[in-house]
């Protein structure tokens, strides 16, 4: 049975901030218990991951001692299925041209508002560096999923 909180938060990252601090941990001891690199945890607590793969649920609800269907509460459930793939290339493809210029500027593709946007910097199996355009809206529940 699935415990009850205390305390609501509004977002998947509050939740996990709040608990790390709890446990007195920082962000590079909470990756490290939790088997993550650190950018992740980064991402998650930034707000750029909205939804979880049940790997890093997992290991995040281990870490934290909370079971792993809490986390999932937190977690944003939404349909994008209105946004075709070719305007999410666009998005990708336009923050990927422009990783510097801080007078880049995208609007999201659902509601109009500002996207924040970011260049995840990730290595494959052969340690080749691979690029990961991510975004998320500021007003509604959009991300930019690889």
């Amino acid at each position: 049975m699935l415990k009850k909180n205390k305390k609501e938060y509004s977002s998947l990252a509050q939740y996990i901030v709040s608990n790390r601090e709890k446990l007195g941990m920082t962000q590079e001891e909470f990756a490290n218990k939790a088997a993550l690199p650190l950018e992740v945890i980064q991402s998650i607590e930034q707000g750029f991951d909205l939804f979880l793969s049940t790997t890093v649920r997992q290991k995040l609800a281990t870490c934290l001692k909370v079971d792993n269907r809490e986390i999932k509460h937190y977690e944003i459930k939404t349909d994008f299925s209105l946004v075709k793939n070719p305007i999410m290339d666009e998005i990708k493809e336009a923050i990927l041209l422009n990783p510097n210029n801080p007078n880049f500027t995208i609007n999201c593709p659902v509601c109009g508002e500002k996207l924040v946007t970011r260049i995840a910097k990730l290595y494959d199996l052969e340690d080749n560096l691979v690029l990961h355009p991510k975004a998320k809206c500021t007003k509604c529940p959009f991300q930019l999923i690889d």
